[in-house]
């Protein structure tokens, strides 16, 4: 491990002081781990973990507004996340094991990286860890790795659980970034989940459109449609503490027979937590079938790019898709 500096952050603008050159870290349950292995060579590290950010409070509007310090396991065991964005808690105690979930954070889950063998393994060429080396996994060990959205220098996948249930309630998320002098004015964004991610294409090491030393400080989701259905589906290759093969998260309203609204998003198999933009088109005013959901899975996984060893998982995330529909739809 490479020699750096620590310091705890008293206040946001605290935070924010010198964070341009530094990394913030919160319940560390994936930087940590990144710097023994020698991936994350941080010159510097700001703990935020102090900063009182735990809330988990009503909005303007009846939406949801969670802390970025706010602990995974305080976050779906919560009554109203648990009433009102079921997705959500099921998401997040689909993932993990109960020792992570009490460490790990809402802002750190968010920027999760990738469990791709050769991102991991410095030994190895990986355009995301070391720019312009090469894709190790395009001619490798590529069976739990991502079919959409990919490109030729990067076949990784988004490994959170949390984060596709994010997708589908279309959360936004709230930043701050130093203002001059080193404050926080003048710095605070307010980021839709669909364009906080980016695609790999040619520049793979770039996972976000934070800027440096910009800070999370929360995640604003809005009020549920009344009637709203929520589910998350998750197939894994064990029953426990292990990532999704393939995973859907749908919010959805049904009126009368028909769809009348619905977001799907899906897991394991993105190179970002993945929005199924044209089946939502698809589905929303059609009826509520067997023969529906399979159109939609169709048109969720049209363009899907898979490797020598990951095929599989296009009939998987369509069966998931059509599993998971017929679940929620007919609740």
């Amino acid at each position: 491990m490479n020699q750096f500096t620590y310091r705890k952050a008293s206040s946001q603008d605290d935070a924010l002081k010198g964070a341009a050159q530094a990394r913030f870290i919160g319940g560390g349950t994936t930087l940590i781990d990144l710097m023994k292995l020698d991936v994350e060579r941080p010159a510097a590290l700001i703990d935020v973990s102090r900063i009182p950010n735990l809330k988990i409070e009503r909005v303007s509007g009846g939406g949801l507004l969670i802390g970025a310090e706010v602990k995974n396991s305080d976050l779906a065991h919560n009554d109203l996340v648990r009433k009102e964005y079921a997705v959500l808690s099921e998401a997040l105690l689909a993932g993990a094991s109960a020792q992570l979930r009490n460490k790990a954070t809402t802002a750190g889950n968010l920027l999760q990286r990738t469990r791709c063998l050769y991102f991991r393994d410095v030994t190895k060429p990986c355009n995301k860890r070391e720019p312009g080396s090469g894709c190790a996994a395009i001619e490798g060990h590529n069976r739990n790795l991502a079919i959409l959205g990919v490109s030729s220098k990067c076949i990784a996948n988004n490994p959170s659980d949390m984060n596709v249930a994010m997708m589908a309630l279309e959360a936004k998320i709230l930043t701050v970034g130093a203002g001059e002098g080193g404050g926080a004015a003048g710095g605070a964004r307010e980021i839709p989940i669909n364009d906080f991610y980016l695609l790999p294409g040619e520049t793979p090491e770039k996972e976000t459109v934070l800027r440096p030393g910009e800070l999370i400080t929360g995640v604003k989701l809005e009020a549920p449609s009344k009637g709203s259905r929520s589910l998350y589906l998750k197939l894994r290759d064990r029953a426990s503490y292990e990532f999704a093969l393939a995973s859907v998260a749908v919010v959805a309203t049904v009126r009368s027979g028909k769809i009348e609204h619905v977001r799907l998003a899906l897991g394991g198999v993105g190179a970002k937590p993945w929005r199924a933009l044209e089946a939502e088109k698809l589905l929303e005013g059609s009826d509520v079938s067997v023969a529906t959901f399979e159109k939609a899975a169709d048109a969720a996984l049209f363009g899907a790019k898979p490797q020598s060893q990951n095929g599989f998982k296009v009939e998987l995330a369509r069966r998931c898709i059509i599993e998971a529909l017929t679940r929620v739809m007919k609740a």
